[in-house]
């Protein structure tokens, strides 16, 4: 979808939606356990999040003081070992996702969460932007009560402000698959992209001038 952006960066793909069956299997996993990841070694903390093309969110927390690392991938979904080309046909349930690897003395899971829905369209179903099908839905996974109590108070909090629900799921994290290598600081390797520059860099802009005080 992204080649067809690059082509026809004003047109909005038609959305892929979801059968009965791939709405059930997104509901089985919604109501999984959450699978807590452990610590790195130097003591970093990892959160995942989904939110559009993994191209924008990945340059989005790499930008945050306190993010040591951020990891283009798949999760939300039902297959095991995701690719890109299988995640666009929007069958495998997968979400284009980031894995964010974040030192939690100097930036909190809190202000991930805040930056998350800060730097998104809330209530926009099933995509962002041009982006759309249910590959490039908005999904907050959490890995512990803690977590899900904190994103469920910002999206009441956030409901306030708003006329349509907020849109992202809130799911139990189960397993991030990491993207293809060429996918990994896309931005960063190619400025000159059309994608790039029409979409990733205005909403890039708009979240830097939004949270000024959040930047490395």
């Amino acid at each position: 979808m992204k080649n067809l952006m690059i082509a026809f960066a004003s047109l909005f793909f038609m959305n892929c939606g979801n059968n009965n069956a791939q709405e059930k299997k997104n509901q089985e996993l919604s109501n999984a356990t959450p699978v807590q990841v452990k610590a790195t070694t130097q003591g970093y903390e990892k959160a995942y999040f989904a939110s559009g093309c993994f191209w924008c969110v990945e340059a989005i927390y790499e930008s945050v003081n306190g993010v040591q690392e951020s990891i283009s991938g798949y999760a939300g979904g039902h297959t095991e070992n995701p690719t890109y080309e299988a995640s666009n046909t929007g069958k495998t349930g997968h979400a284009e996702a980031v894995e964010i690897i974040y030192d939690p003395k100097v930036v909190s899971f809190k202000t991930l969460v805040d930056v998350y829905f800060g730097s998104q369209n809330v209530t926009q179903k099933n995509g962002q932007g041009p982006d759309i099908g249910s590959q490039y839905r908005s999904i907050i996974f959490y890995q512990n009560k803690e977590q899900k109590n904190i994103i469920e108070a910002k999206v009441k909090d956030l409901q306030q402000n708003y006329n349509k629900p907020i849109a992202a799921e809130i799911m139990p994290f189960q397993k991030f698959w990491e993207a293809e290598a060429y996918h990994q600081d896309y931005k960063k390797h190619h400025p000159n992209n059309s994608y790039i520059r029409n979409v990733s860099n205005p909403r890039f802009q708009k979240f830097k001038a939004k949270f000024p005080e959040l930047l490395k």
